[in-house]
Parts: structure tokens; sequence; C-alpha cells
């Protein structure tokens, strides 16, 4: 049996603005065992970097409210001081960030952040930290190291930016790595490095990885489990397999017509998903995805639970549509030919 390192359960983060109460993450639920990665995928706003966020305890204010638990190990992080949880932060679950040209500190070198990372959380002088940072470097691609280590990261290119933000997220061996987009505004040849370099040091490290992404595409290659997300929920959780082979959710239908095949003759336009992700604030009654789905129906007024519907288990979703109606409808809108009425 694989350790359970993380275990998210019916986690729901509230944020209080002047316009009303905005239900940012609404009764998430997962786990991750070590060495497995779990691609969390969906638009913007679904709510993906928001429970990241919460994990490692940077979504706490006073006009935030959280519930259910983040368990580490068997300790809720949620109830953790702030002490303890920046001993966790960084150390042992560790965050690459989506931007790393705002996250990196333009006054200070690329290798003094990475050794300021090990000096905080370990007993290393500074000359022992930087030889470790020219290391991370070095297993992360950059070249020349011994001499890069000592540039600002307006020095970096966009893709050298991301790796360092990757050494500097390795630099404390973490068990548990979250990576933001960590492929956003890179090229495609670039996009696949950062990506093979994520699975590698997964398994060096033997650490779990969390990938949120908004492209199904990116993790196709390397995770184990996916959980696609839609206005703050987990709308459909499954194997990799199963979800791109088997998948049960008409917004996961909508995700997969826009990824471009090379299997198939070239579309005149790719599908997409008609309307705008619903407000936060003001959420539509009943299944949140209704008003942008093709299939809806008088049943879909009511909330559904994400259960096991398929004979496999540990495929979840948050459908009303029967089995077999999803199998004969799920081509179509794929394909882009289903429209809502």
């Amino acid at each position: 049996m694989a350790e359970r390192l993380l275990e998210v359960k019916g986690l729901k983060v509230r944020f209080t603005t002047e316009d009303g109460v905005v239900r940012a993450v609404d009764d998430v639920s997962f786990e991750l065992d070590r060495g497995k990665v779990l691609g969390v995928v969906g638009e913007s706003g679904s709510g993906k970097s928001v429970t990241a966020m919460t994990i490692l305890g940077l979504t706490r204010d006073k006009n935030t409210a959280f519930e259910g638990e983040v368990l580490y190990r068997g300790e809720n992080l949620l109830a953790l001081p702030e002490a303890r949880l920046r001993e966790v932060r960084g150390n042992e679950i560790a965050m690459i960030f989506q931007d790393p040209m705002t996250s990196l500190n333009p006054v200070y070198t690329v290798g003094d952040q990475i050794v300021e990372a090990i000096t905080t959380h370990e007993q290393a002088s500074k000359q022992e930290a930087k030889r470790r940072a020219v290391e991370l470097l070095r297993q992360v691609g950059i070249p020349n190291p011994q001499e890069r280590v000592d540039d600002y990261p307006h020095q970096f290119s966009g893709g050298m930016r991301q790796r360092a933000m990757i050494a500097m997220a390795l630099s404390c061996n973490p068990d548990v790595l979250i990576a933001d987009e960590p492929t956003t505004a890179l090229d495609v040849t670039i996009q696949a490095q950062i990506l093979e370099l994520l699975d590698r040091l997964r398994a060096d490290f033997d650490s779990a990885v969390i990938l949120i992404t908004h492209d199904l595409g990116v993790v196709a290659e390397v995770a184990d489990e996916i959980a696609v997300m839609y206005a703050g929920r987990i709308v459909e959780r499954a194997s990799k397999r199963q979800l791109f082979y088997d998948p049960q959710h008409p917004y996961t239908w909508g995700l997969l017509g826009s990824i471009p095949r090379l299997d198939r003759p070239k579309p005149k336009k790719l599908a997409s998903i008609e309307g705008m992700p619903p407000s936060l604030i003001n959420l539509p009654q009943g299944c949140r995805f209704r008003p942008r789905c093709p299939h809806s129906f008088e049943k879909c007024f009511e909330e559904p639970d994400l259960t096991n519907r398929v004979e496999e288990r540990g495929h979840l979703d948050r459908c009303w549509l029967s089995v077999e109606e999803k199998r004969m409808r799920r081509t179509q809108t794929i394909a882009g030919e289903a429209r809502v009425a």
C-alpha cells in the first residue's frame, strides 16, 4: 500500500466581499499518495488555485471562512497555528507558482533565493546551501549552474525561470509538490521539457505532485488521477485511463473537444463550450454546469452528488444523465455538434 500523504475532506472556502459571499471552493475532496500525480483541470475561476493555496495556508484572512479538513500525515492544516504552518510550507509541502517572473524577487539573485529557502528550514551554512543551490540548478537543467546561480531573474529566460522555481520548490525535498500552471506562457517545446522534468523529479525525490492546469492535454502524460473542477466543485474524478476513454461529465467532454487531435481529420473549427462560467456569488440552481450544457433537462434543476455511476470503481461524476445516455451523446459533444438549446 502506498503511503497516504494528503487527504482533503469536504473543503469549502468562502470569501466575504462587498458584492456578497464568493463560494470559491465548495465541498472538494481527494486523496494523494506518495509517488502519485493528481491532475486538477478546469477553466480560470473554477477553484483550482484557491484549493492549492488553502492547503498551504495562503488564503487565511479575516474575510475568509473555511470548512472541512486538509489532513497532511493526519495533521489538519486548516487548524494549525501560523508558526507550525510555516514549518510545513516550503519544507514538507512546496508550491511552484504560475508566473515565475512575479514569484521571484527581482532584486536578489536566483541563488540567494534558493539559499534562503534552504537555510529557513534546515541547519545549513550559507556555503553549504549555495553548493546545494548549484546542484539543484544542475538537476533541473540550467546550463553552467556555477555561474548562473549568481544571476538575477531578469537574466533568465521564461523556461529557465520556471526551472529555477522548480529547483527552489525541491530545495528541502518536500513530500508534496503543488505545481500551479507550471507551463503557462511557455512554448510547446519548453512545456514538454518542464513536464518531463517534473515527472523525472517526482520519481527521483519520491514526491507526490498536484498538477494544476486548464489543459487536459498537459496532464495526459504525467497524471495518475484527474479531478475536473467547475465553479468551485469537482464534477468528475477518475484515473487517467477512465477519464480519457470513458468521460462521464458534459463539461469534461467540452474540455476534450477543445484539444486538437492528430489522429482525426482537421476540423474547420475546434469545439468550444458555449457561454461563460457562472458567478460564484450567484450560482445557478441545481447543476452548476446546467446553463451551458447542451444536454440539460428538468432533473438538472436538482443538485447532483459526486458519486460512482459507472461499473468501474473510483470513477465519480456529477451528472443526472444515465451512463447509456452519456456514452451515446458524448461523441457529438466532443466533436462540437451539440449546442445548448
